[in-house]
């Protein structure tokens, strides 16, 4: 609009001054023919009296012409060197003074000779341009001087230029006036609220939904303006309903994340932590606090990030696909090391430009998975071994029996008969051993009701005493008056001290003696409200060859067998994995304290039967409890 104004004032006012100048080139064209004809009418009336220095006449005729015309500024007479020698409005008298200043007038350079010719020019006066007519004096062809006349202004022209000149400037002057007013008026009520929107605008883009735009303006600039608040305050609305519903599904993806069995790790494109679970804590060996922000190559265990530093560093870059990885065992037990077997799984987070935005880590702690592995190869292979043993044993006797039968003896026949019904007998308990272990483990469900433990230790001593007596080894019981019935299987915990009593005789040199105890106490620990837990201890002693401390570690182990170190090829080695899984299924754990050339004790702890109540499973704190064990064991 300014612009627009600019070239509009512009252009009036170009037109107003070529008006103007127009109007003043009409009147100088007038004031000159008016001034050539008066200088030509006056040199043919004074060209002869100045001839005859008749200046009486000349001044005369001269104030004549003067006074006839207000047009007429002045009159002057020069002669040929310019020296004026009369003049109106000054007199003869004033130019002949001595006294005076002598007064010359400037003729043109080149002044024009010719009499019907004079010479035209204009110079600038307060009240205008004069217009100056210079016409050559002659008489009979000798030049007698210069007459100059000059012409006032026309006064009606100079009017009328000079209001127009007023009134253009009024006029341009208004105009701008009312651009600037106007431009002014546009900045308060429609240049800064546009502003302000603008800014509102690009604060609204940046994500600041609380700007708000406060102007008291109405009309259509007034009602853009509510509806930018209106929109602010919708997305302001929206804003915090997703932020609450993202809250809500982080909160709730954090949740199952922390509660993941395996660990879950998170991170940025510099391989820094972003999230981290729990299990991940628990599982790397992190310090919580310093975890989130940290490089993960320098908060994981050393042999960890050796092993896993390098595939991490190619994905990262984009070298290499992600995929499963293992570490396994990565210190070695004993020396303070990293003692875990992991699986790593190991992705990328892509971003929409197909860049690596983060890594994400699944890590599982398979140190279990890899022993049980272990132990299933030794299984099988323990298995193999103690079934091939036997077989081999009873195909050998039997293929002698077959073939030298007639060349043998009654007595050696009768040996042989003897050694393939023990390795029958031996063949028969690992195979039911290995169908007990079998049956234990496979979740099947057993009835467990009163049991009287008095039965089942009378049955065992049953069971063993010719055993003893045929070792040399004296086998006793223990067992507390008016003991309480106890909550069991019968036929578990018969094979439970079967299997002890069986292991104590045999590692109990003649002489020795095996302990079989039972008696109530109270778990002070573990209660019940308002009173404590009955529970009957169970104690199979023996002053036996005794088992150090290394071996004490895995006598519970499938296959493990303590004679192995005594160079005797007796047992399954699965006795006690059978007892420590029986008792297990009672809710409870069996313990051992041994010591080398003493004796060892066997203890576990059953629950008394409650009537209408089943008791939880509460395992008591082995520091707190002390089992009684016989001063010759130890």
């Amino acid at each position: 609009m300014a612009l627009v104004t600019l070239l509009v004032s512009l252009l009036m006012s170009g037109v107003t001054f070529w008006a103007v100048n127009d109007i003043q080139t009409d009147a100088r064209l007038s004031d000159t023919r008016f001034g050539r004809d008066l200088g030509l009418l006056l040199a043919d009336n004074v060209a002869h009296l100045v001839a005859e220095d008749n200046l009486a006449e000349v001044a005369r005729l001269s104030k004549n012409f003067y006074d006839s015309s207000s047009s007429i500024r002045y009159i002057l007479y020069a002669d040929n060197n310019g020296e004026i020698y009369y003049g109106i409005p000054f007199s003869s008298s004033e130019v002949k003074n001595s006294l005076t200043i002598r007064r010359r007038i400037q003729i043109p350079k080149e002044p024009n000779t010719t009499p019907g010719r004079p010479q035209v020019r204009q110079h600038a006066t307060p009240e205008g341009e004069v217009t100056d007519v210079f016409v050559n004096l002659t008489d009979s062809g000798k030049s007698l001087g210069t007459l100059a006349i000059g012409i006032n202004p026309n006064p009606t022209a100079v009017v009328s230029s000079n209001l127009t000149l007023d009134v253009a400037t009024a006029v341009f002057v208004s105009i701008w006036a009312m651009v600037i007013l106007g431009a002014a008026s546009n900045a308060v009520t429609i240049t800064k609220p546009i502003k302000e929107l603008v800014v509102g605008v690009q604060s609204i883009a940046s994500g600041n939904f609380k700007q708000r735009i406060d102007l008291p303006f109405g009309g259509e600039l007034g009602e853009l303006i509510r509806s930018f608040n209106n929109m602010a305050i919708r997305l302001a609305s929206y804003e915090e309903q997703n932020i609450e519903e993202l809250t809500a599904e982080k909160a709730k993806l954090e949740t199952l994340v922390s509660t993941i069995a395996d660990g879950a790790v998170l991170l940025d494109a510099d391989m820094k932590v972003m999230l981290a679970n729990p299990a991940a804590i628990a599982i790397l060996d992190l310090d919580a606090s310093k975890v989130i922000g940290t490089n993960i190559l320098q908060i994981l265990p050393a042999p960890v990030a050796t092993e896993i530093s390098r595939p991490l560093l190619e994905i990262a870059v984009g070298e290499r696909e992600g995929g499963e990885f293992r570490i396994m065992h990565a210190g070695e037990p004993g020396e303070g090391g990293f003692n875990h077997s992991l699986r790593f799984w190991i992705d990328t987070v892509m971003g929409t430009s197909n860049t690596v935005r983060g890594i994400a880590m699944t890590v599982q702690d398979i140190t279990r998975e890899v022993e049980l592995n272990a132990a299933q190869s030794r299984f099988i292979s323990n298995v193999s071994h103690e079934l091939r043993t036997p077989l081999f044993n009873i195909k050998s006797f039997i293929e002698t029996l077959y073939e030298y039968g007639d060349e043998l003896t009654d007595e050696q026949k009768h040996e042989f008969l003897d050694t393939a019904n023990r390795e029958t007998d031996r063949l028969t308990r690992l195979v039911n051993d290995v169908l007990d272990l079998s049956r234990l483990e496979s979740g099947k469900q057993y009835v467990f009701d009163a049991v009287d433990l008095n039965q089942t230790v009378e049955q065992t001593v049953r069971t063993y005493q010719l055993n003893a007596r045929d070792k040399g080894v004296e086998l006793r019981k223990e067992i507390s008056p008016n003991l309480a019935k106890v909550w069991g299987n019968y036929d578990l915990l018969l094979q439970v001290l079967a299997n002890l009593v069986g292991n104590a005789l045999k590692f109990t040199n003649p002489g020795g003696q095996v302990f079989i105890r039972a008696y109530e106490w109270q778990d002070q620990n573990a209660t019940i409200p308002h009173r404590s837990v009955n529970r009957v201890r169970v104690e199979v002693a023996d002053t036996g060859i005794g088992i150090d401390s290394e071996d004490q570690r895995r006598i519970f182990d499938r296959f493990f067998r303590v004679e192995n170190r005594v160079h005797t090829l007796e047992g399954t080695g699965l006795g006690l994995s059978i007892v420590r899984n029986i008792i297990e299924k009672h809710h409870s754990s069996v313990h051992l304290k041994s010591e080398v050339g003493v004796g060892t004790t066997f203890w576990f702890d059953l629950s008394v039967f409650q009537d209408k109540c089943d008791l939880p499973f509460v395992v008591a704190s082995l520091d707190s409890v002390t089992p009684q064990v016989d001063p010759a064991v130890g």
